[in-house]
């Protein structure tokens, strides 16, 4: 019977490091089916969204998911020392030293269960001390590993946010250039001036590396896809779903462009977006409802052209886009009902007001100060009453 509880001690405390420093350490995606994180999420994903959704108000609904991923990581590290804690635990009862223990007689396992609490948090009370050299070496080894967990844990946070902190400064600047939630349409059509084909390709440049550190954070930190952002109309997906819906339009019918940048943003932003639902074991969906059917499709080309943008209208048009959209369109639907976020929509049914067209208005009243007199001092007043509020 010793040598079950040294076994089972042993086993229980490598598979609770080996996790730790899988979800911690390790920069490399970590594999397996019974790896306590890939249970933990399991478990507890589920009943939490669906309490979550049925929240009627949206932004209340929100807040209690975005809650899920600060408290995970909270359980998840509970969890990780809960099992240190145990398998210590088993490792004392295997050595059936005695304890003078007031509270508990003979060798109870609640006893090794409170020496080995005391001990892994370097508590240090003292006031029970087993009579056995190999108890003894128990305890020196459990308090290094306490130290050590403890250093880790402190450590894990900073790389965390740190990640998020820099993923979420990119979602918000797209909100001035494709509105909130982001789409494919508002960000051409805000790209319709003077040299914003340039700034559109720049914008895909840093996209491209935006989606390659996402691909690297998010699969060595799989948590961080729980976090959401700050406001309820912006989220890491709506985002890559838009920017891919984006290249994927500027790459099946939108001419004069740099279609070349399209791709290798379009390339980097599949492969994250494909890696990542992966990670969840969520298959691409078939039977999603279409995003873009053929009455919208025409709606979204003739809002291209009145904003002066040359599209291609060919009979074949819409077909090379719908190639395009298979390629991503379903991971993303996947990761949508998975995560509990809005995909955006192709273009927005009625057109919302945001801080950048109250800006917009402004600089619209400038530009007839030659013509008209306008009264700039009262403009930028009246345009943000006459904007909504921002919709987040």
């Amino acid at each position: 019977m010793q040598i079950f509880w040294f076994c089972a001690g042993i086993a229980c405390i490598f598979v609770a490091l080996l996790d730790a420093f899988q979800t911690v350490i390790s920069p490399r995606r970590a594999t397996g089916r019974f790896r306590i994180t890939r249970l933990f999420f399991i478990v507890t994903w589920w009943p939490w969204s669906r309490l979550a959704t049925r929240i009627s108000n949206p932004r209340k609904r929100e807040t209690a998911l975005s809650f899920y991923g600060p408290a995970s990581l909270l359980l998840l590290i509970v969890v990780w020392a809960g099992g240190l804690l145990v398998g210590f635990a088993m490792l004392f009862h295997s050595q059936r030293a005695p304890l003078a223990d007031t509270m508990f007689s003979g060798n109870d396992f609640r006893s090794d269960l409170y020496i080995s609490g005391t001990t892994i948090f370097t508590l240090g009370i003292g006031d029970l001390t087993p009579h056995s050299s190999w108890a003894r070496l128990i305890i020196v080894l459990e308090s290094g590993i306490g130290l050590g967990f403890l250093a880790m844990v402190i450590s894990y946070f900073p790389v965390l946010y740190g990640a998020f902190s820099k993923r979420e400064v990119s979602i918000s600047l797209l909100d001035a250039r494709a509105g909130s939630p982001p789409t494919a349409a508002e960000l051409m059509r805000r790209h319709a001036f003077k040299g914003g084909g340039e700034a559109l390709n720049t914008l895909l440049v840093e996209w491209e590396r935006w989606s390659a550190e996402l691909l690297e954070s998010h699969i060595s930190y799989p948590l961080l896809c729980y976090y959401r952002s700050q406001h309820s109309n912006q989220s890491w997906l709506s985002a890559l779903t838009a920017v891919l819906d984006l290249c994927a339009l500027m790459i099946a019918g939108v001419q004069d462009h740099a279609a070349r940048q399209a791709q290798l943003t379009f390339a980097i932003a599949r492969h994250a977006l494909v890696d990542i639902s992966q990670i969840f074991s969520q298959p691409p969906v078939q039977d999603a409802e279409d995003r873009l059917s053929p009455e919208r499709f025409d709606l979204l080309y003739q809002q291209l052209c009145q904003s002066g943008i040359r599209v291609c209208r060919d009979g074949d048009s819409m077909e090379r886009l719908k190639k395009m959209r298979l390629l991503y369109e379903g991971y993303a639907v996947a990761l949508s009902r998975f995560l509990r976020m809005p995909l955006p929509p192709w273009i927005v049914d009625q057109p919302h007001k945001d801080n950048w067209l109250s800006v917009a208005k402004v600089r619209e009243q400038t530009e007839l100060v030659g013509t008209e007199n306008v009264n700039l001092e009262t403009a930028l007043p009246l345009a943000l009453q006459d904007d909504e509020h921002h919709m987040f």
